[in-house]
């Protein structure tokens, strides 16, 4: 059965897999693995070692699969893989960029082996370089290049022959803030405005709840979860409370999470820390609007500064404490049940 196609006649999804298994001798890097990847820009998050880099050589046609089956744009990775990276780009996690080469003739040079024209390579290579914002360095050596200009000058290699998908490793890896800020900024704009799609990857949850429209998070090679950012990310009953200190109350955050139990609410601790000179973040159980009076009340009762009383939204980390509290229970179980057995054949 075909798939259906958007109105530019392109396939929907633009990744595919089914049942892809990769083992090592020592290890199982992918274990059955079935997922769709529609266009936009999608996050494989998995913890390092979780099977993501080589997932993307496979997807590359680079390195084959143990069992299962792939497709990229509607091409099978295991026989068309020249095919694939034609029209697909990538980005490395590691530096593996020449030191005495300047970025416009390294990007030249891609540009060429992706099969762009002489004239036609030096043009897109421009226009490239001004949109990761190394046009004006564009002429200097790359080993005088900072971390992050490194990266700069990988992205516009996967992206100087105008590739339909890129896959981007690790892409903020080595970088300060302000250079994560900013490559993710980068990431954003390849889809919304050149329609390219994006698979990245990365072990921060938090990058790809800024810049994603789907998640997929893989564990051990498994598939925990494939949906939509804002499904990962809706809103929860809870409340976050966060509260200043003062000097009637040095710990306002302990003193209102006192007071609020006294008032009958379910109060817990999140684990996260508050903003410079507040206290830590309370979770409220809001089960009808008067908490939110309740909490406001109390707050000004105790004469302590409300920085913020928000409904709290949940977290892609969220996803592999779930699994991990799972097999736990699981773990406990299959122990239990051994337990049992043990002891009825002892009894006997």
């Amino acid at each position: 059965m075909a798939r259906p196609e958007d109105h530019y006649g392109r396939s929907v999804t633009v990744i595919a897999t089914e049942n892809l298994t990769k083992r090592f001798p020592r290890v199982t890097a992918l274990d059955r693995l079935t997922m769709e990847i529609t266009p936009g820009v999608t996050g494989l998050v998995g913890a390092n070692g979780a099977g993501k880099s080589t997932l993307i050589k496979i997807l590359l046609g680079l390195s084959p699969a143990s069992e299962g089956t792939a497709s990229v744009l509607g091409m099978d990775v295991a026989t068309q893989g020249a095919g694939i990276r034609e029209r697909v780009g990538y980005m490395p996690e590691h530096d593996c960029l020449p030191p005495d080469v300047s970025a416009t003739e390294f990007v030249v040079h891609m540009a060429r082996m992706a099969g762009l024209p002489a004239t036609a390579a030096r043009e897109r290579t421009a226009d490239t370089l001004r949109h990761v914002g190394l046009y004006e360095e564009r002429y200097r050596p790359i080993g005088g290049y900072s971390t992050g200009m490194k990266q700069r000058v990988k992205l516009a290699q996967a992206l100087v022959h105008d590739p339909r998908l890129v896959f981007l490793d690790e892409p903020t890896n080595g970088l300060d803030p302000v250079g994560r800020d900013d490559m993710l900024d980068l990431i954003r704009r390849i889809h919304s405005d050149f329609g390219i799609s994006v698979l990245v990857t990365s072990h921060l949850l938090g990058e790809l709840e800024r810049t994603c429209d789907h998640v997929v998070v893989i564990d051990g090679g498994r598939l925990l979860r494939s949906s939509s950012t804002a499904d990962f990310t809706q809103e929860t009953t809870t409340l976050a409370v966060e509260v200043t200190d003062t000097d009637a109350h040095p710990d306002g955050t302990d003193a209102l999470r006192t007071a609020l139990a006294g008032a009958g609410l379910a109060v817990a601790g999140s684990g996260e820390g508050g903003l410079p000179g507040a206290g830590r973040v309370l979770l409220v159980e809001a089960a009808d609007d008067t908490v939110y009076d309740t909490v406001r009340d109390t707050v000004a009762e105790l004469g302590l500064g409300l920085v913020r009383m928000e409904q709290r939204r949940h977290r892609i980390a969220e996803v592999f404490k779930t699994a991990d509290a799972a097999d736990a229970a699981a773990d406990a179980a299959r122990t239990t049940g051994t337990t049992e057995k043990g002891g009825s054949t002892d009894a006997a």
